[in-house]
């Protein structure tokens, strides 16, 4: 199926309200006429942290609407998500001021630190946009999702459930090709502007064909189980 296919499929067996957004790591930005995210850059911290977003997964808010190509310096204000995204090893971000506040606060700790993702290679930067607009494969497709549909997922696939930071999911469906979902993170949350009621869900890009099969069945399976419930309330 192409991607236009697949982003209506998914739409459509879900009910989504935000349409899926394609991410592929780039090894190269190319010159193909996909345009670069034009956003000013922040003014640099005393530590050094700049970006034109003040976090990866605010990209993810944008690529919704259009297509663009980032570079790594673009994603350079959130230490957490250089680090997951590949961009930066623990030695580059552990003298940060934004990971010392949340240690500080214990809203993490090292030991939980040491088992967060991180992208095994260090690409030059990331393509993100909507599904349908994707020339190839991407890496992940990434779904906001409410507890229902995140149910039919469930249903329907293996999927790996993934504490914080909400970002880990990316490199977890590149890397590991799981289909792996977050609960979300405050820190995610603040910075994105994301709905108490959603999910987050990374799907390997091979693996886009294989959940929207899955779903199928699940969904037809839901629709008929909820017509005989509606239909035994009527007896109360």
């Amino acid at each position: 199926m192409s991607h236009a296919i697949l982003s209506d499929a998914l739409s459509g067996l879900l009910g989504l309200e935000h349409s899926p957004i394609a991410i592929t790591f780039l090894e190269a930005v190319p010159d193909d006429g996909t345009p670069l995210f034009n956003e000013p850059m922040s003014e640099p911290t005393e530590d050094g942290r700049s970006g034109r977003a003040a976090a990866p997964c605010v990209f993810w808010m944008h690529a919704h609407e259009r297509s663009f190509d980032t570079l790594a310096e673009d994603h350079g204000n959130c230490s957490v998500g250089r680090f997951t995204h590949g961009f930066a090893d623990p030695a580059d971000i552990l003298d940060k001021s934004d990971v010392a506040a949340l240690l500080d606060v214990g809203w993490v700790t090292m030991e939980a630190f040491a088992g967060v993702a991180a992208l095994s290679r260090r690409p030059q930067g990331v393509r993100y946009g909507p599904l349908a607009e994707a020339a190839g494969e991407p890496d992940v497709v990434l779904l906001r999702v409410t507890p229902r549909q995140m149910m039919e997922i469930n249903d329907a696939v293996e999927v790996d459930w993934s504490g914080k930071p909400q970002c880990q999911i990316l490199p977890l469906a590149a890397d590991q090709g799981m289909i792996a979902a977050s609960m979300g993170c405050a820190l995610s949350r603040a910075r994105t502007g994301m709905g108490d009621d959603e999910l987050t869900v990374a799907v390997p890009g091979h693996r886009v064909d294989e959940l929207v099969q899955a779903l199928q069945p699940v969904k037809t399976a839901d629709d008929a189980v909820v017509s005989y419930a509606t239909a035994d309330l009527a007896r109360f």
